[in-house]
């Protein structure tokens, strides 16, 4: 099939892969270059590297609500548009343009967690799966029949972005199979299920905070929701201090201190009082120097009575 696809971070990049080992990519759709870094200097999103090294044709519009817009998708003449992780609502004029429509890698068990962040929602809200659904776009906000599902557990240590690279990979592969049933005419959709519905909103920087009135287990979920992105953050001594791996004590013991509070330290890590339980500390950050274990900080630092956040 002659297939336009739309993507912009590197989730998207697996599934872009696998067509093109087996389809004719006539062209990519991604999001403008935004900036990025300690320059703040212009940058090309991963889909739009991949498609500069094959040689595709490329558009970045900022939308696709006007005709003009979708000069370069029209010309292209797709028999299909594969949507993953693109960033744009896809109004009505783009989903009746190919001739089999849009379809979209979801990385959700739809319909939990429509929206834009299903990964890191679903490891906060402490879920013990997750997946990646392919579905046949519609105007909704991910609301349109399911072809495919590939369900993937979520381990008890499992962080936002090692969920991310199992995900993409899964999708790669269920997209090839539904792509399969479409070519030859076999393929079925069926409706979302009305019950069941959640919302995954955006990630917003602020929620990377830690909270140490909460329990450890909900840190802990916090921890690995928000690795690798924005990165869980308390404060020590007036500066940033980035958490980027932790887990629950087993001590079932009540622990009667401050929440924050440093209680000791040894090779597993640095442990600290919550709300509910104790929340050791692994691998942390502190601002303009690279991660380091606890255990390694803990022997550079004073840390009798301190109490972190």
């Amino acid at each position: 099939m002659r297939i336009a696809f739309a993507g912009t971070p590197g989730f998207a990049l697996p599934p872009l892969r696998a067509l093109a080992a087996r389809h004719a990519i006539v062209g990519v759709l991604t999001q403008p270059d935004r900036p990025a870094g300690r320059g703040r200097s212009l940058t090309a999103s991963p889909v739009k590297l991949e498609a500069l090294s094959r040689g595709w044709p490329i558009a970045q519009p900022a939308s696709l609500k006007s005709a003009a817009d979708r000069v370069a998708l029209a010309a292209w003449q797709p028999d299909l548009l594969v949507v993953v992780a693109y960033g744009l609502i896809l109004p009505q004029a783009v989903l009746d343009l190919p001739r089999l429509g849009c379809i979209n890698v979801h990385a959700s068990l739809l319909p939990r967690w429509r929206g834009a962040a299903p990964i890191q929602r679903a490891i906060l809200a402490g879920d013990t799966q997750s997946g990646v659904a392919i579905m046949r776009m519609e105007a909704g906000l991910d609301t349109g029949p399911v072809y495919a599902v590939r369900t993937v557990a979520i381990g008890p240590r499992m962080t936002a972005g090692e969920l991310h690279d199992v995900l993409a990979e899964e999708g790669a592969t269920a997209l090839l199979a539904v792509l399969e049933d479409i070519g030859t005419g076999t393929a079925r959709a069926t409706p979302q299920l009305a019950a069941g519905v959640t919302y995954a909103a955006r990630i917003d920087k602020s929620e990377a905070h830690i909270d140490w009135g909460m329990s450890a287990a909900g840190i802990d979920r916090q921890v690995r929701a928000f690795n690798p992105w924005p990165i869980a953050q308390t404060r020590f001594q007036g500066e940033q201090l980035r958490v980027l791996r932790a887990h629950p004590a087993t001590a079932t013991e009540r622990v009667r201190a401050v929440p924050g509070t440093v209680l000791g330290v040894d090779s597993a890590g640095l442990a600290v009082a919550c709300g509910e339980g104790v929340l050791t500390l692994e691998i942390v950050q502190r601002p303009g120097r690279r991660p380091v274990s606890a255990f390694d900080f803990a022997l550079a630092a004073s840390l009798e009575g301190v109490v972190l956040g």
